[in-house]
């Protein structure tokens, strides 16, 4: 009961709490006695603090109707328990992160952890790659725990993500070939955002330098782009990815969520074709990330970067569509657009 209500005051968002507040919490039917003994021996061990202008209750034993949390004396406990706990599980088990964790995240994922533990001293490392429900099930019995219940979080909080040879679980990355260019080492591959533009450069794509023209399909290029390398695996190859997307708060966010996953550039001479039309109105609903935004800008000139900012204000923006087919296939075909 006292680790229960140890762990709740750690979590507790206030820094002084009342007595009755106190006794919701353990959400427990104990006698005043039983109650007031746990509460004096918080006292004790200086994790409340009595608000000495509040007074104490009259009663037997006696308490304080408000307390301070005093939350040192409950992380030293935390980090004790830490610590104990890394001397029996298996070495590969990496529990620094927890340390600047909540108390209450590590008590969520010690049941996972455990199990854990277990399939490596029983079983050791998998020695090939399978789907994620499939591992996910060895791992803790539920085959929904590594996609849909934190599972992949909690695996790379203990460093075991990329030991543990999961199959990324995503829609395949759909794109077109070009064939002449797959011998070579360095090889370059178009991402674009929507639909209308990746049909719209399909016939040109033999007519490039370009190894694969992608279709984004909106945010789930964030997600399938894990597939790329299983999907299309030339080892030998060194792989440069550039993108097109639209030139709003939207496209701006799902650039930098690829980019975070891998290195992609922004395909400019689009961009640029763009800028020279009139942007539209519209699209003020959107939020815009302002660190999506500042990496974004780094590939614009000082001009050209005036201008988007003053265009995304406005709650304006530039569509993919806003370039023709033609003027696609065009600057595609001549403008090599590769960084």
């Amino acid at each position: 009961m006292k680790d229960l209500l140890a762990q709740k005051l750690l979590s507790y968002k206030k820094k002084t709490i009342e007595i009755e507040t106190l006794e919701t919490l353990l959400s427990s039917r104990l006698s005043y006695d039983q109650f007031a003994r746990l509460i004096l021996s918080l006292e004790e061990e200086g994790v409340l603090e009595m608000v000495k202008s509040k007074g104490r209750n009259h009663r037997t034993p006696s308490l304080a109707y408000s307390y301070r949390i005093q939350t040192n004396p409950l992380r030293q406990d935390f980090k004790e328990e830490l610590m104990r706990f890394r001397l029996h599980i298996h070495s590969a088990i990496q529990l620094d992160s927890y340390f600047k964790l909540d108390h209450v995240q590590w008590k969520e994922d010690l049941p996972y952890i455990e199990k854990i533990h277990n399939y490596l001293t029983n079983i050791g490392f998998p020695t090939y790659e399978v789907p994620a429900p499939e591992r996910s099930v060895e791992l803790v019995g539920d085959e929904k725990w590594i996609t849909e219940q934190q599972g992949k979080e909690l695996l790379e909080r203990v460093g075991l993500w990329e030991k543990m040879k999961i199959i990324p679980v995503s829609d395949p990355l759909m794109f077109a070939v070009n064939p002449s260019t797959l011998s070579k080492v360095r090889q370059y591959h178009l991402i674009v955002e929507n639909k209308t533009t990746y049909q719209a450069l399909l016939d040109t794509l033999p007519e490039t330098s370009f190894s694969t023209l992608i279709y984004g399909s909106g945010n789930k290029i964030i997600k399938s782009i894990e597939q790329f390398d299983r999907q299309l695996p030339i080892p030998q190859a060194e792989h440069e990815f550039y993108y097109f997307g639209d030139i709003d708060r939207s496209g701006i966010f799902i650039w930098n969520g690829l980019n975070e996953k891998r290195k992609v550039r922004l395909y400019l001479p689009f961009y640029e074709g763009c800028l020279e039309k009139p942007p539209l109105k519209g699209k003020t609903n959107q939020r815009l990330d302002h660190q999506a935004l500042n990496k974004f800008l780094r590939f614009f000139s000082e001009k050209e970067q005036k201008l988007l900012k003053t265009v995304l204000e406005n709650g304006q923006y530039f569509p993919q569509e806003i370039l023709k087919t033609r003027e696609l296939q065009e600057i595609w075909r001549h403008h090599h657009g590769i960084q």
